[in-house]
This record gives C-alpha cells, structure tokens and sequence, in this order.
C-alpha cells in the first residue's frame, strides 16, 4: 500500500492506498468521502522538531493501531511538505527504515500538469497536489480552494494547466491576530450565531470570522470564475468543513484530495509495485 504524507503548517495528514488497480482506480469522491483506494487515514499536528527515527515510529503506531504491520503493509512513500524541516526528515525516515519506491514532490518531479507561473518552483508541493487531484475527480476549469494555515486560491483551465491563484492569511491566524492585538477580545468556539447580527461579543466574533471568511472564499471564487468562466469550486484543508457550509460558491468538499493527487503523481514517477517489504537497519 502507498503511504502518502501530506505535511502542512499546522497538521500532517497522513493516508494508505490500496495497491490494486481495481481498488485504486475509478471516478472519485463527489460528498467529501474517502477517495477511491484510501483504505486509512489519519490527522496530526505538525512537530518540526520531530527527527527521522522519531516519524517512523510514530508512523508505525498509527498503523498498529489499525492492526497494519508497517514492514509487511507499506510498498511506497509519497510527501508533500510545506514545512523544509520536516520535509528534510521525513526523507531522511525513508532512506533509513524503508526500501520502496518513494517521491518527495518538490520542482523537478512529474506532475502531469503543465504549471503556468511565472516561476513554477514557487508554487507550494501542496498545491500542485491538490490542482492534480481536483483536477482528476472534476476536470476543468476548477478553482481549489484549501482552508489550512493560510486559505490558498488555486485555478486549473479546461486543459488542465495550472493557472496560478491567490493567497489569504488564513482563519486561524487572522483571529489569532485578532485576539493579540485586542485585549478585550477572547477566543470564542466558532459555531454559527443566532443571527448574522451579533447580539454580544461572542456572537459578533462568531459572525465575522464564519460569515466573513465565507464571504472572502465567495468573493475570490466569482472573480477567477470571471476569468475562468463556469467552474466547478472544491474546498479542502482542515478548515473546509468548518467555512463550506456558510459558503454559496464552494460545490464540494474533499479533505483528502492533497493525498489523492500525491497518490495520481506518486504512480506518474514510479513502476507499479513489486509487492511488500521494509527495511530496518
């Protein structure tokens, strides 16, 4: 099985596909299920302090804890990695206790999608991931639209190239600078309020930040789709399911699409598999 890692700011996710092209293969996720192939996945907050041997054995627990034996499971590696600690790390992780195929997505790896920038090495890893993925499940033109650390805007044409997109703070810091600067404002659980009108504090801080962020996805969605003309609008990131429903562009929501698009890039630079194995020395 593949075992993808996607590394962001704030959480790592962490997924296993099936080998087997008829579990692998076919149309996508359209409701924000798992992925075709996904068998397991996980969520854990980023530690860049976190050393080789130490994300190998966090990695072996997570799949114990499934009953997965990581020697006998795990056939590939695949990373996407906002983070260059971790991204240096985990290669070292992979070069010590696995012998697999493995891809680090990083400029000079294939991604199948011509990318449009003006420097393509600028585009983040998890980007190009998620441009792939969305563009695999939705074809194109389609905006993605990924709700993490920062909110990043990403357009991908009918023919499939990466076009380029936008980049806002995202939800959590914006209120995190938010509550440092105002001292006599709190943190507040973000659930919907009463009305869009705030009767208290509490409320008024729970409309801007729902209402407000949704507003901005809306906002940016109506001017690429101008550019783009009609466009499918997919959300992912940790925050997506927090943000879409308050949302009138966003039409789905797929919070494993960066592991589906590093699993579609993962088979573009490796042979198919030659079946189990691992190294520990």
């Amino acid at each position: 099985m593949l075992l993808a890692i996607d590394v962001g700011n704030t959480e790592t996710v962490v997924g296993l596909f099936a080998d087997g092209p008829e579990e692998a293969d076919g149309p996508g996720p359209r409701d924000g299920s798992e992925p075709a192939g996904l068998a397991h996945h996980w969520r854990l907050s980023t530690v860049a302090e976190r050393t080789a041997d130490e994300h190998a054995l966090l990695l072996t627990q997570l799949l114990d804890l499934d009953g997965l034996d990581i020697d006998e499971t795990v056939t590939g590696v695949a990373v996407t990695s906002s983070v260059p600690l971790v991204t240096a790390n985990l290669r070292q992780m992979v070069a010590r206790w696995f012998d697999v195929p493995s891809v680090v997505l990083e400029p000079g790896v294939k991604s199948g999608m011509p990318i449009l920038y003006d420097n393509p090495k600028e585009v983040g890893a998890d980007r190009i991931a998620n441009a792939v993925g969305a563009y695999d499940l939705f074809g194109g033109p389609c905006v993605v639209v990924d709700l993490g650390t920062a909110t990043t805007f990403d357009a991908i044409s009918p023919a499939g190239e990466y076009l380029g997109g936008a980049i806002t703070p995202g939800v959590q810091i914006s209120l995190d600078a938010l509550f440092a600067h105002a001292a006599a404002l709190r943190r507040v659980e973000l659930v919907a309020p009463r009305s869009v009108i705030g009767k208290s504090t509490v409320e008024s801080i729970q409309s801007g930040a729902l209402y407000g962020f949704a507003g901005q996805v809306d906002g940016l969605c109506r001017r690429f789709t101008e550019v783009l003309g009609d466009s499918t609008v997919v959300a992912t990131g940790g925050l997506a399911e927090l943000i879409s429903p308050y949302s009138e562009e966003i039409e789905y929501v797929e919070p494993w699409l960066t592991l589906h698009g590093l699993r579609i890039i993962f088979d573009r630079n490796t042979p198919a598999p030659a079946g189990p194995r691992a190294r520990r020395d």
